[in-house]
């Protein structure tokens, strides 16, 4: 099948071009021109509708998807980025077959460092740290890392927000030796229209949600129009949640923000208890997006598995080590032969 509609051409000589997260720039491998997104989109301009309906099924039919025997991961790659092994648990991946359904993302953060500075800098950051085990950060092990985009939902939404809450106001005074409180009542009402935007909820119901925590946030204004060519040379996990699951949980976040929102607005009072908050949304819009992380597994004498994730734009860290009990036994052995030598001679003194 010709995909040709959903990947940039290159104006000059016709080949695809790929995203160089370098440079940020695409890239032709084959005249090595390069452009900007603009550029690019000027030389490959959209179509309609029916266009877009198009290259939905041309990016489904474009991308494989692979199955971790192993650990049950599942990720997808483009025809030209085949996985041959589970970037979590590093077992090799069975081909399980093309997409399907409505897939394809409405938005992408690209790389903004490339597999050459991802292992710099996890080099940087492992070194540092005192017992971790030598094979850890072995050339055979870092070179493992592999860049992946993990699936979110992005939410604006305009709302009406209403807050009501019980504050009091005391006054305390003395006559004589007589101490005298009032406490005074009031009922408080707030209410305005609030806009949210950018409300990044996870797409993945499995349990990445301590590392993708620790390396958010992305910014809001990286995220560009998805196109195919971001993804060559990368993989990218499918999401298993759909927008309408994600409903109540994402109304419980704009509920508790308008209403630490509108607290702020209430002042003078002794104290403020909020009673009850409502959010109404007047209209909202969710697009898929694909966030991009450097991600790194190793699996431990334990058994367990220890991942490093670098925020592929902003270069933030999440690390969750291993300790080698080797190192952390040789410690305690130089530590203990001289303060067995400093009991020694004070027994010796004492006696």
């Amino acid at each position: 099948m010709n995909t040709t509609t959903i990947t940039y051409q290159c104006p000059n000589c016709g080949a695809g071009l790929a995203f160089d997260a370098e440079k940020q720039k695409f890239a032709c491998e084959f005249c090595l021109s390069e452009f900007t997104e603009d550029e690019a989109k000027a030389a490959n301009p959209e179509e309609d509708t029916a266009a877009r309906e198009r290259a939905e099924q041309e990016y489904n039919a474009a991308m494989n998807e692979y199955e971790c025997p192993s650990c049950g991961a599942h990720v997808v790659s483009d025809e030209n980025t085949a996985a041959s092994f589970c970037y979590y648990c590093h077992n090799p991946v069975v081909l399980v077959g093309r997409l399907s359904g409505q897939m394809r993302p409405h938005k992408i953060i690209p790389f903004k460092y490339d597999k050459a500075e991802a292992e710099k800098r996890f080099l940087k950051f492992a070194k540092k740290k005192w017992f971790i085990p030598r094979d850890f950060f072995a050339d055979s092990q870092v070179e493992k890392i592999t860049g992946v985009y993990y699936p979110f939902w992005v939410t604006d939404a305009d709302t009406e927000g209403s807050m009501h809450a019980h504050a009091t106001r005391t006054r305390v005074w003395r006559v004589g030796n007589t101490e005298y409180t009032e406490t005074s009542n009031f009922k408080i009402h707030r209410s305005g229209d609030i806009h949210f935007e950018d409300i990044t909820t996870s797409a993945l119901s499995e349990a990445d949600k301590r590392m993708l925590e620790g390396i958010l946030p992305y910014p809001s204004e990286a995220l560009e129009d998805f196109s195919m060519p971001y993804l060559s040379g990368f993989q990218a996990k499918k999401r298993d949640i759909e927008r309408a699951q994600l409903t109540d949980e994402v109304r419980g976040r704009m509920k508790n923000y308008a209403s630490q929102l509108l607290r702020g607005t209430v002042h003078g009072y002794s104290s403020v208890t909020v009673q009850e908050t409502e959010v109404n949304v007047q209209k909202s819009h969710w697009e898929y997006s694909l966030m991009p992380i450097w991600v790194l597994n190793y699996k431990g004498r334990n058994g367990k598995n220890y991942t490093y994730a670098m925020n592929g734009h902003t270069g933030k860290v999440y690390g969750e080590l291993p300790i080698s009990m080797a190192k952390l036994g040789l410690l305690l052995a130089a530590v203990a032969v001289p303060l067995t030598a400093l009991f020694t001679v004070i027994g010796g003194a004492l006696f």
